[in-house]
């Protein structure tokens, strides 16, 4: 009964998507768009998915699920209408992909180091894709510093990696000498570059998911800066640095840190 339900509400939503993209009666919006037209939202969907699981709101998180169900279904039309492949490819694409990634599970294979294994897979997909080097197939699309941290994992796997915490540590205050001794926009350009993927390099020796630090970091501070400004009567312009810089102080007191 279950299966069945769900069944019917996925046919519900591919249905609505075939409706939106019919040539004699769909939306016109809809049936403007391309891959690449969608990819913008299909980020953007993903990013609003970690904003909500991050307020905590069970609500939230169902509704920002369903838009990014939607970018799939969306994707997928377009696909089947230019006869390229369909939902149910794409469903049945990463169902076999789960099964062949977890043989502890499906094939009743030994389940030691299930995450050695998992990596071993990948890379043989990799490798069956026609990839090239350890570092083939980490998307250039994906934000700075998580691409960063996932080209460092990369490189770790086959012993490219400092042997402690010491390396990263001294690789930035390293680079940080660089950055100063910059003497053009080119240069600090490279070395600020070089220098933030120290410090990816040192949160990722650290344990550390340098992506989710940052986004909280900015939380952090988009909250204390609206509290500034609470404080401050609604604006911080006008106000001298050293009474902006008692607000903060005040704020962060609040927090405990």
């Amino acid at each position: 009964m279950t299966e069945t339900l769900a069944a019917a509400t996925i046919d519900r939503l591919l249905a609505i998507m075939r409706q939106l993209r019919d040539p004699d009666s769909g939306c016109e919006w809809d049936l403007a768009q391309s891959f690449a037209t969608i990819a913008p939202y299909t980020i953007e969907e993903a990013y609003e998915v970690a904003d909500a699981i991050a307020g905590g709101d069970p609500a939230a998180i169902c509704n920002e699920l369903g838009d990014l169900l939607l970018q799939v279904v969306f994707h997928a039309q377009i696909a089947a209408d230019s006869g390229l492949f369909t939902f149910d490819d794409v469903a049945d694409a990463i169902s076999d992909k789960m099964e062949r990634r977890h043989p502890h599970i499906f094939d009743d294979a030994p389940t030691d180091d299930a995450t050695r294994q998992w990596e071993a897979i990948k890379a043989e997909e990799r490798a069956a894709d026609g990839a090239q080097g350890a570092l083939a197939g980490v998307a250039l699309s994906l934000p700075a510093l998580l691409r960063a941290q996932k080209l460092q994992d990369r490189a770790a796997r086959v012993g490219f990696d400092w042997p402690d915490i010491d390396g990263p540590r001294e690789k930035i205050v390293e680079e940080l000498t660089e950055v100063a001794d910059a003497t053009n926009a080119v240069e600090r350009h490279e070395e600020i570059g070089d220098l933030l993927f120290a410090v990816v390099n040192y949160a990722r020796k650290m344990g550390v998911d340098a992506e989710s630090a940052l986004r909280d970091a900015n939380l952090k501070f988009a909250r204390r800066f609206a509290a500034m400004e609470a404080r401050a009567g609604g604006s911080l312009a006008g106000l001298s640095l050293g009474a902006q810089e008692a607000h903060w102080k005040a704020v962060k007191a609040t927090e405990g840190r």
